[in-house]
Order: structure tokens, then C-alpha cells, then sequence
């Protein structure tokens, strides 16, 4: 059955805290309907996206991709940074976000107290005016901002955009530059390494007049091999001699000649491989060797650094961020904050729920002492 407002005055003369609810209606209503300043929302919707540049490799982590970017942490940092203090700074220097939202035309309870309020205050009420929600599904960074002009909420609107983007990039430099100037001080000395150990492996060629020690002693050994092999004949073709001529024969003299030329020389040949006195071709080879090592090694290493320098500048351009703009700050026609009868509704229901709470918690009390 219907309340009339006859009895709905007489609820309210009889239980105080009726008419203290309804009267909060009437005011909060009033106030939403007739004194509200109109407040106009300015709607963008951005996304980060980064240059799609290949690198050099294709790795296995890659296919799959664990060589990706993190998108949504990068657009979580983009909101963060939206909603700093620091971006509330720029646009206080850039828009007068202090004169603007304590200015005296603006209702008292929707602006600013004043435009020295401390910094804490100002953020906090920054972040009721800013409103920038990350849609997890599309990935789509959707900015809001509130302002009692449209002009005012459009500027304020582009101006997260190209601040936003500016930070995300700056971000991306500064890591980029860190990375890319080590690396350029690593292949700077590893270069000088390199040319060192090639300047020292050259001096001991031209010093010693071998360019490779080691195929010295191989063809060494390979003529020492061939010498003994042609030893071992003359000392089988002396044995058959001495069979049947004695040993003051011309050829049994002419064979004796022969092996002891070819001792001679295979003795000589063995010393240039190997000697006491340290000058030999095993210990220039040993030597060589080191030296060689010690090039390919300072080789491979700047080699390396090369590569990684330019991995590192081919990533120091994909972690470049463009802000690209799905739909541009828009300029309002009308106000859409605040949104007058919807207020003025849900506030009389939750005052009349919670009168109504009252009301059985003091019948209840009058039931005990009754």
C-alpha cells in the first residue's frame, strides 16, 4: 500500500530520525540538481606500441615467445606515471590545474579549497579529476579527465598523451644509453686487446723469420722421416755388399759415405727440432702457439662484443614506445559529470535503507523494555 505524504509527515514528526533522513533527501537532491557545477569529461583511448625490428638471431625462446615485450607491465607503467605527482606537476605548469579547479564559480564542495593547498591535497584530488583505467582484454589504456571547461579537459587530455609518451620513451633512452655506452667501452678495450695480440704473433714471426713454427717442424719431421727411410735402405744394401765384397771396396766405401752423410744430416735436422739451448722449433713452436691462442682469443672476444653491441642497439630501438591513439581527446559538447538524478537517487536509497535500519533497531529497543 502507498505512503501518502500526509503520513510520511506524520513518520517524520514522530521519529526525529525520519525527518533527518528526509531532509538529507531534499538537501543532497538540491544540491545535485541546482548547485552542481557542470563538469565536462574529456575521453581518449591510447595503446603503446614499439617498432617491429628483427633481430639478428632467431632463437628457439624466441618462436615461442620468450623474447617478447611485456606490454601490459609497460602500460601499467604508463598509468602510474599519468596519475604521478609529477605529471600532476606538468599540467599545473602546463594547464593551471591549481587556478582552474579552486577557481570561485565552481561549487564549494566540487572545487579546490584554495590554490595553495598543500601538495598532498592537490594529488588526491588530482586522482578524482584523472581517471586512467588499463582494459586487460584489449590491452587499451583508456584516459578520462574531468574539467569545469572542455577546452580545458581536452588539453588536459592530450596533454597525458604526449607527456606519457615522452616518459615511456625517455625510460627506453636512458636504459638503451647505458647499455649501449658500456658495451662501447668493452669493444674499445677488447679492440686494443686484439690488435696488441696480433702487433706481438707478427713481431715473433718477423723476429724469428717463421711465419708458422709448428708447419716448420711438421716438414721437418716429414723430411727426417723421409732421410731415415733412405737410411734404413743404404744400411740393407751395405749388409748385402759386405756379403760378397769386402769392406775396402769402392762400393761398399761409396755405400759407408752415403749413410754417414745421411746420419749427419738427420742428427742435424732432429737438433733444429729439439736442443738444450732453448732456441730449438718445439720451443719457438710452444711459444707461437701461446701467442696464437692469445690473438684468437682477443679475436673471438671482440668479435663478440661487436655482435652484442649491435643486438644491443637493434633492442635499444624496439624499446622505443609510441603512444598510438586509438581515439583522440575528445572535446565535450555537454556535461557528463555529475550525473545529477542518478546521485540524488542512490543517495535517498541508501539514506531511507539506512533509516530504515534505525527504525527496527529502536522498536527493538522498545520491545526489551516494554
Amino acid at each position: 500500500m502507498a505512503i501518502s505524504s500526509t503520513q510520511l509527515l506524520a513518520l517524520a514528526k514522530r521519529d526525529t530520525h525520519w525527518a533527518i533522513c528526509f531532509v538529507s533527501i531534499i538537501i543532497v537532491a538540491f544540491y545535485w540538481i541546482f548547485i552542481a557545477s557542470d563538469r565536462y569529461v574529456s575521453e581518449s583511448n591510447v595503446v603503446l606500441e614499439s617498432p617491429q625490428i628483427a633481430p639478428l638471431e632467431m632463437s628457439f625462446g624466441s618462436l615461442f615467445g620468450g623474447a617478447g615485450t611485456n606490454k601490459s607491465g609497460d602500460m601499467l607503467l604508463l598509468r602510474d606515471y599519468l596519475l604521478s605527482v609529477d605529471m600532476m606537476q606538468i599540467v599545473n605548469d602546463t594547464v593551471g590545474f591549481r587556478e582552474h579547479y579552486s577557481n570561485s564559480k565552481i561549487d564549494w564542495l566540487s572545487r579546490l579549497p584554495s590554490d595553495q593547498v598543500p601538495l598532498e591535497e592537490l594529488h588526491e584530488y588530482y586522482q578524482s579529476v584523472i581517471s586512467v583505467e588499463l582494459d586487460d582484454y584489449s590491452q587499451v589504456l583508456r584516459i578520462k579527465a574531468q574539467a569545469f571547461s572542455p577546452i580545458v579537459a581536452q588539453r588536459i587530455s592530450k596533454l597525458l598523451i604526449t607527456a606519457g609518451e615522452s616518459y615511456m620513451n625517455e625510460l627506453g633512452y636512458r636504459l638503451a644509453e647505458e647499455q649501449v655506452s658500456f658495451l662501447e667501452k668493452q669493444v674499445d678495450r677488447l679492440s686494443k686487446n686484439f690488435h696488441s695480440a696480433k702487433k706481438s704473433l707478427i713481431d715473433y714471426q718477423n723476429q724469428y723469420g717463421l711465419v708458422s713454427p709448428a708447419g716448420t717442424v711438421e716438414a721437418i719431421g716429414f723430411i727426417v722421416a723421409e732421410l731415415e727411410g733412405q737410411l734404413a735402405n743404404l744400411k740393407a744394401r751395405r749388409v748385402v755388399l759386405a756379403s760378397f765384397q769386402s769392406e775396402d771396396s769402392p762400393e761398399v766405401k761409396r755405400v759407408n759415405s752415403e749413410i754417414n752423410a745421411l746420419e749427419t744430416q738427420i742428427a742435424y735436422e732432429q737438433s733444429r727440432m729439439a736442443e738444450q739451448s732453448g732456441n730449438a722449433l718445439n720451443v719457438k713452436s710452444a711459444e707461437y702457439q701461446t701467442l696464437e691462442l692469445n690473438m684468437q682469443f682477443a679475436q673471438e672476444s671482440y668479435s663478440g662484443a661487436l655482435a652484442a653491441l649491435q643486438n644491443t642497439r637493434i633492442e635499444a630501438a624496439r624499446q622505443l614506445k609510441q603512444v598510438s591513439v586509438l581515439q583522440s581527446p575528445t572535446l565535450p559538447e555537454y556535461p557528463l559529470e555529475p550525473r545529477r538524478g542518478y546521485n540524488s537517487v542512490v543517495f535517498a536509497v541508501i539514506a531511507i535503507f539506512l533509516a530504515l535500519i534505525l527504525h527496527m533497531v529502536i522498536l527493538i529497543i522498545k520491545d526489551h523494555q516494554d
